[in-house]
């Protein structure tokens, strides 16, 4: 097979009678969901569970099999090595791309430099880590069965000596304005894949920066939209479509497709943002009447933003940042796990602390109940 050479971008002849009647319901669900976004008065904090999902489902796309209170659950030290450590440290970097993507789109646009760096963050102390994080191939990869050679691949990714030019063309047309921006998301996304620049992790880089795009584009109040989920359950096909543009230039059915994605994850997406609201509304008022404590909200938000926590960090943690007694903290702690709000994982063992979880919101977080 020769090397692939992508299409030039913005692309010409798409069925627009086809396309535009999906880009009014995606751009519709889009638009209910940001104005959810922008009703959170903290979203980092109270979203931090989806923000984890997403690398969860990202991660799984590629292989990886963990769950969101398994991702939890080694943070607060209690998977700590195996297999299962391993797809964990993966999510983990996943998570840490996103929260630096947010910091860095504050300020700056999507450039080719930013893109290594998140890839070197991805690939950071993992399974891929001697493929040259950070760095764009320089060789002919392929994809297909493994050990194939590249007479039997399924798809050649373009020539490296070429790569470089096809980048700076797809970084060209980030900075452009197409006839409507998720259908410009859609091709980014797919361009990117089909460019396949990395040695590994492209996948992943790719899904990081279709939120990160909609941002760029102001049609996201915060680089928070997730859409693993739905392209995890329809794996096959997403494949499938991405390889028919390079077998058929079908960039229609691709673009259809991807509509279709964000149509069905925006309207998920925001039912499950609702539902955390609820419970972020439910509990300011229980966890007050329960301890009663000029903290409640400190405390609120430290079990929203990590629902699985060593109670000794969350003692240093608020005695670090603002001031409270570390006596004062295992108390409310207590109060939390007498009203049911809070559940032990892991008791206190001698010099070992305890492992308590938030239970509400992991089950919300996961779809089912787990803990």
């Amino acid at each position: 097979m020769k090397p692939y050479i992508p299409d030039t971008l913005p692309l010409d002849g798409l069925d627009y009678q086809l396309l535009f009647g999906l880009v009014g319901d995606a751009n519709a669900e889009l638009a209910r969901y940001d104005g959810l976004l922008q009703g959170i008065p903290n979203p980092a904090v109270m979203l931090s569970p989806l923000t984890t999902r997403e690398a969860v489902l990202s991660s799984k796309i590629e292989g990886t099999q963990a769950t969101v209170d398994e991702v939890l659950q080694q943070e607060a030290g209690l998977i700590q090595q195996g297999e299962k450590y391993k797809d964990i440290q993966e999510i983990s970097n996943y998570r840490s791309a996103l929260y630096q993507a947010n910091e860095y789109l504050i300020d700056y646009p999507i450039r080719l430099g930013f893109i290594r760096e998140l890839h070197k963050i991805l690939l950071n102390s993992v399974r891929g880590q001697d493929k040259t994080p950070g760095e764009f191939r320089t060789d002919q990869n392929w994809i297909g069965k493994a050990g194939c050679p590249i007479e039997e691949a399924s798809f050649v990714p373009p020539d490296p000596l070429r790569l470089q030019e096809f980048l700076q063309a797809w970084e060209n047309y980030l900075d452009s304005d197409d006839s409507n921006f998720l259908l410009q998301t859609a091709v980014v996304h797919a361009q990117f894949e089909l460019l396949h620049p990395f040695k590994d992790g492209n996948g992943r880089i790719g899904r990081i920066l279709i939120p990160l795009f909609l941002y760029q584009k102001k049609q996201l109040s915060q680089p928070m939209f997730y859409l693993s989920e739905y392209l995890e359950a329809h794996r096959d096909e997403y494949y499938q479509r991405l390889k028919n543009i390079s077998e058929n230039q079908d960039w229609n059915g691709w673009i259809a497709f991807f509509l279709q994605a964000i149509t069905h994850q925006a309207r998920e997406n925001s039912q499950r943002v609702k539902e955390i609201m609820a419970l972020y509304d439910e509990m300011k008022i229980r966890v007050h009447e329960v301890t009663h404590s000029q903290y409640s909200v400190y405390l609120l938000d430290a079990i929203f933003s990590r629902p699985i926590f060593k109670s000794s960090d969350l003692v240093n943690q608020f005695n670090r940042d603002y001031g409270i007694h570390e006596k004062t903290t295992p108390g409310l702690l207590r109060q939390l796990r007498d009203a049911d709000i809070l559940k032990i994982l892991q008791p206190a063992s001698g010099r070992r602390s305890s492992v308590l979880c938030f239970p509400r919101l992991i089950n919300l977080a996961e779809g089912k109940d787990v803990v």
